[in-house]
């Protein structure tokens, strides 16, 4: 008996980046202050079709999309703090001072943990803490280890791409030197701030 087997390609996705995180809260309000304050993004406009509670905030090249569900208040039988598990999904932000961020939470008087991974000899820094609905967040300096693919079938993706009246540009090719993420950062801003319209 002769068996073939079939290889599926599948084709990649045209994926250009991480547009947005959209998360279930008990008071918008009340997270959108957190993120404003704490993590520095800004509120932005939404769109006026949508017809529940909610806000948008934008910074370091991603949204946050808060959706008010007061359900949530149900789900919150124990008013202890939720114990902070770095294993748990979370989302993550890069920095430039980890030691920063943790005299700047403690200044606020937010609790948080502090784990070190190391590979290779290249250290890397994380701090997590929750949001005011118990969401993880976690600030490091994970740019310190290198992005190598696995797989050789796959390819990163370094050509950051940005777009300007619906064409794509690129907009800077990565040389991981020091700075590079605020560069990065700041260019996605500037071509996001020029597509911005009410």
């Amino acid at each position: 008996m002769n068996m073939e087997i079939e290889e599926v390609i599948y084709q990649k996705l045209p994926l250009l980046s991480l547009n947005h995180v959209s998360l279930l809260v008990k008071d918008v309000w009340n997270s959108v202050q957190f993120y404003e304050a704490v993590l520095g993004f800004c509120l932005v406009k939404r769109p006026s079709s949508f017809n529940f509670h909610g806000a948008w905030l934008y910074n370091y090249g991603i949204g946050i999309h808060l959706l008010e569900n007061k359900a949530m208040e149900d789900l919150d039988v124990n008013n202890e703090p939720r114990p902070i598990n770095p294993k748990d999904n979370h989302i993550s932000f890069q920095c430039t001072d980890v030691e920063l961020v943790k005299r700047k939470l403690k200044e606020m008087g937010m609790r948080y943990v502090t784990a070190v991974v190391e590979d290779e000899g290249i250290k890397v820094d994380q701090v997590f803490f929750h949001d005011p609905d118990g969401y993880m967040i976690e600030i490091c300096n994970c740019e310190n280890l290198p992005m190598l693919p696995i797989s050789s079938n796959c390819q990163l993706n370094h050509q950051f791409i940005g777009t300007y009246n619906k064409k794509i540009m690129p907009m800077a090719v990565p040389n991981y030197s020091c700075g590079f993420m605020e560069t990065l950062m700041m260019e996605k801003l500037s071509m996001d701030m020029l597509n911005f319209s009410y």
